[in-house]
Formats: structure tokens, sequence, C-alpha cells
């Protein structure tokens, strides 16, 4: 819970009172193994899950049983919180490493947006950063080139890790294998082996997995076009 008050926090100012619903809104936490379901496709949930370790996968499984990630979670976030208003779920939420998370029971958030209106923008905020998150994967899928694509995404891990206290000084842990960054960027595992050597060969990175320091931040996010706007970093009350 410290990791999410942290991260809304970043955003807004939460009082006592939301803090303390926050504090009440969590299950005790459990472990989900790395390939496991956190949330399969089509079912429908009772709660909404926080994920307060490891990394973990929102996909879509095509008919030919390909899977495309749709966006990445890391620790801190609600991998489902839209849940609660979606009701049956069309994607899943796999776990991509070892992950710990705690579930939020359906009938806690919705007493929150009956009692606490400020604290439910905050976390309706938190669901339209998903969604911004979303649409620069479209845009980088459909425009971009895979060295674009790849640099992009660990520029924006980067900083959603930073946010949480999970990365510093340009290095952070990225435990994610080559099929998952495949799975991820829709390329091939062998295209991203090449992408890597590529950011390693320019010397934008240093990747000795599972660390990845940056060693030119600026040459990183002019090869990505990465603008950060769109994960609303800044303080700015709603």
């Amino acid at each position: 819970m410290s990791l999410l008050t942290e991260k809304l926090e970043r955003r807004d100012r939460l009082s006592e009172a939301e803090k303390a619903a926050l504090a009440d809104l969590l299950e005790p936490p459990r472990t989900v193994p790395a390939g496991a379901d956190i949330v399969s496709e089509h079912s429908r949930p009772h709660h909404s899950t926080l994920l307060a370790t490891g990394f973990a996968g929102r996909y879509v499984t095509l008919a030919d049983g390909r899977r495309q990630i749709t966006q990445i979670g890391v620790a801190g976030d609600f991998v489902d919180l839209h849940s609660l208003l979606m009701k049956q779920m069309d994607h899943g939420v796999v776990a991509l490493t070892d992950v710990t998370v705690a579930n939020a029971p359906h009938g806690k958030l919705r007493k929150i947006t009956e009692d606490h209106p400020h604290l439910t923008r905050v976390l309706w905020l938190d669901t339209i950063v998903d969604a911004a998150i979303h649409r620069q994967w479209i845009a980088a899928m459909g425009r971009r080139t895979g060295l674009a694509q790849l640099a992009h995404l660990l520029a924006e891990l980067y900083l959603r890790l930073e946010l949480v206290g999970q990365a510093r000084d340009h290095v952070f842990e990225l435990p994610l294998s080559q099929p998952v960054l495949a799975d991820s960027l829709g390329l091939s595992a062998v295209h991203i082996s090449r992408l890597v050597g590529e950011l390693r060969d320019s010397r934008l990175v240093e990747w000795t997995h599972p660390f990845v320091r940056i060693t030119d931040w600026d040459r990183l996010v002019a090869v990505a076009e990465f603008d950060a706007t769109y994960l609303r970093l800044q303080c700015d009350p709603v």
C-alpha cells in the first residue's frame, strides 16, 4: 500500500482520511509464480489487484495461441482497477515474474467512491494513465521502428519504477526474458536480441540481465521520440 500511496501522492495530495481508507482497502498479500494468471481472460473478478512486487502483463490471446502483451505492470500498480466497472474481463493479467499481490474487494472500492470523491478521482486518474500508456504503445507498434519501440519501453519503465522508488540514477532491474519483450512489442525474440545489441553498440544502455543502466538518457529519449507527458508525473490536483 505504501507504494500505491507514494505513487498517488506524486500526482495529488491525499488527506489522512483518504490514506486511512486506502490502508483498510487491501486483503493480506499473496504470491503468484511467474507464468500464472493473476486475472484470467473472460473472468468476472470480485476484487481488483494491487501489484506489490514484480512485473505483470496485461495480455490478449489470439485464436492461434499467440499472445500480445498490451501493458507491463510494475510495483504499485492496480493491474485491473477497471474491473470494478468492466465486470467481465476482455483480457488477462499474467505474472511475468514471481509477484506479490493484494486484493482490493470491489465492495470496499465502491465504498470509497461513495465516501471519498476526491480519492475516487485520484484512482480514476490512475486508470486514465493506463489508457494513455496503451495509446503510446499503439502508436509505437504502428509507426515507430523496432529500435525506437524498445527505447521507448525502457524510458517508460524507468520513469514508472522511479516513481515508486524502484529505480534511480538511470539504473533499474528488468528481469524479463526476450520472448516476453517480444510479446510486448509485437516482434520476434530474435529481433529483440538484435535490438538490444544495437542499443548496447550505440552506447545508449548497459544491459547485463536483469539490470539495465541507461548511459545516455537524452539520446535514448531522442531515439524513442519519448514525451513523458502521458505518464502524468507532476503533482496537479484533481
